[in-house]
């Protein structure tokens, strides 16, 4: 029994920790029910949730959310997914040259938004945002996505949390409703939608 302790103890030392790599981001782009949707099945995600930042309302909801946007806390594996690639996904989900809300949801609310922690997260912000402008061939100051300092996240209700898995046909109909396929695949063309290299 004397021995177990010692052992236990070094044995520890050897294990690495579950969320060694583990890092997050939060992102708007319009419903949050869609950027959920679109980021969660992208390998080295954790998880993806829903919420509300960017404002200074105590305890948003839904229903009073005024000054947020409508955003996701991304919890990823930086051992298996890197920023610029959760960026470079990002992009193609979104319409970056709307800054007024995205697709048929107008609005403060709606509009695409980059939260950043650090100096590192905003210069691979400001390297994705030169990097959409090139494949988009337009001006960089045509790319209407706000980089912002990373505030408090909100958790969403508990009925806003994987919407789309939840209510399949609510969601279907809602996202095609929106135009958000039919205008995605008109900007990015075969890279709507995906992780694939930047054409620049």
């Amino acid at each position: 029994m004397k021995y177990l302790l010692p052992l236990i103890v070094a044995f520890s030392l050897f294990m690495t920790p579950v969320n060694a790599f583990a890092d997050e981001l939060i992102l708007a782009g319009g419903c949050f029910w869609c950027l959920e949707h679109d980021l969660e099945s992208l390998k080295g995600i954790n998880f993806v949730q829903s919420g509300y930042s960017g404002g200074d309302l105590q305890n948003p909801t839904y229903e009073n959310h005024e000054g947020y946007q409508e955003v996701v806390l991304i919890d990823y594996d930086s051992n298996l997914v890197t920023l610029p690639e959760i960026l470079r996904l990002y992009f193609r989900n979104i319409d970056p040259l709307d800054g007024k809300g995205q697709f048929c949801d107008r609005g403060d609310s709606y509009r695409p938004v980059i939260f950043f922690k650090d100096a590192t997260e905003k210069s691979d912000a400001i390297n994705a945002i030169v990097s959409a402008s090139n494949e988009l061939r337009v001006p960089i100051e045509k790319i209407s996505v706000e980089l912002k300092s990373k505030g408090q996240f909100w958790l969403a209700e508990e009925y806003h949390q994987d919407f789309a898995e939840r209510n399949e046909l609510k969601y279907k109909f809602y996202r095609f409703s929106c135009g958000r396929d039919q205008r995605l695949d008109k900007l990015w063309g075969d890279n709507a939608r995906s992780i694939n290299i930047w054409n620049e």
